[in-house]
């Protein structure tokens, strides 16, 4: 299944179209203007290996002189004002929470979330392939003395059902109980190839858990893969919660660096436990002015990102001996599977040598990982399809 596009009347047709028309259909030329915003030598390359633009430590600095010299960065001291603070005000607006502040991690902003929002209440639902319980090094348990219950459904997500068997089955098993303090959801999965929640799962947990009077928060490192690719808002998405964690260096390009954002009296709160953690920073503008500049436009960068994606995708399927599949209810990862005479590895040499196109190698089933990202603006849609026709020849 593919992901549906359901942001406008243009992304509704292509999405009832389907993959195997679009070729015919909407030709490459349709997106054959190539989208470079800055003079530096990553602004050609196509990087189908993360969700975002990766920088080398040259690149990176040349960028930060193109935004400086653009639109002078402003300083932080310890995380106040700047272009820190300017991006703390805009991810508050873009979530529609009332603050939010930067941290120097993903794990750290969630951990501290999961700790304020449960108070004295010791357990905390999480997804069992969510990066909390398996990326977080137990900090939850050995730093915040939080217990981690996972919801075990063999699924990419959980709804109000699971997460009510889930309850009921600890509470059953439990002499003593300490109390759930917070239900975590993330969305999109990582652990499921980037798997999007659908809001009326979402909008089922977070009803369910107001009527139990859980709080809840969003593990949203991805977030806007999964507005660009279901047309629901970042704000839309994290109404639902209390707290929503998103990365500064996914996809906005920072070296590093998170936002959480949420209620005034609870962002207020994570200032002191980023010091006592040992978190606090003399300067952070080097990530947030970074994420700043990739953030301004960034709706409709990645909506076209979106679209560009469904041609791709399409157009090489229907080259001869490949077939490119996504998740059910998948965003940018995508499954290349190739024909055993096609070599996955020198199909990687070519693309990086030749086209500025660079690939993960085959997994230990032949299978390529593909993560699209706003770099496939960076040549057209006919360039990259022609590559991938060259290599494949080749």
């Amino acid at each position: 299944m593919q992901p549906s596009l359901l942001k406008n009347n243009r992304r509704e047709f292509l999405k009832k179209l389907g993959l195997t028309s679009i070729p015919f259909i909407l030709p490459g030329a349709a997106f054959s203007k190539t989208v470079v915003h800055e003079n530096i030598k990553s602004d050609r390359k196509v990087n189908f290996e993360y969700d975002g633009i990766f920088f080398s430590p040259q690149e990176y600095i040349e960028k930060l002189k193109f935004i400086n010299d653009s639109n002078p960065i402003e300083g932080d001291i310890y995380g106040n004002g700047g272009a820190t603070l300017a991006l703390e005000q805009k991810f508050a607006e873009l979530t529609g929470k009332e603050k939010a502040i930067y941290l120097p991690t993903g794990t750290m902003a969630n951990q501290l979330a999961i700790k304020l929002l449960s108070g004295e209440k010791t357990k905390v639902i999480v997804p069992e392939n969510s990066h909390i319980y398996r990326d977080e090094a137990d900090a939850a348990q050995s730093v915040h003395s939080k217990r981690l219950v996972p919801v075990r459904n063999n699924k990419a997500y959980f709804d109000a059902s699971d997460l009510d068997q889930t309850i009921n089955e600890l509470s059953r098993n439990e002499v003593f109980k300490s109390g759930i303090g917070t239900v975590v959801v993330e969305n999109p999965v990582r652990r499921a190839d980037g798997t999007a929640v659908p809001l009326n799962t979402i909008k089922g947990i977070s009803e369910y858990c107001k009527e139990k009077g859980y709080r809840m928060h969003l593990d949203a490192a991805r977030v806007h893969f999964a507005e660009a690719f279901y047309g629901i808002s970042v704000k839309e998405y994290a109404s639902h919660f209390d707290t929503v964690y998103i990365s500064l260096y996914k996809y906005l390009n920072a070296a590093g660096g998170a936002i959480l954002c949420g209620d005034a009296s609870l962002i207020d709160e994570v200032t002191h436990q980023i010091k006592i953690h040992g978190g606090t920073m003399y300067q952070t503008w080097n990530n947030t002015s970074m994420a700043l500049h990739y953030l301004d436009g960034i709706t409709a960068r990645f909506n076209k990102m979106a679209d560009a994606t469904q041609v791709i995708v399409g157009q090489l399927n229907a080259l001869e001996g490949v077939e490119v599949q996504s998740v059910p209810n998948g965003t940018n990862i995508y499954q290349m599977r190739l024909v055993s005479s096609i070599d996955g590895n020198l199909l990687q040499e070519y693309l990086e040598t030749n086209h500025q196109i660079s690939i993960r190698p085959p997994n230990e089933k032949g299978v390529i990982r593909l993560a699209f990202n706003e770099s496939i603006l960076f040549q057209s849609v006919d360039e990259i399809v022609k590559a991938f026709q060259n290599a494949i020849s080749a």
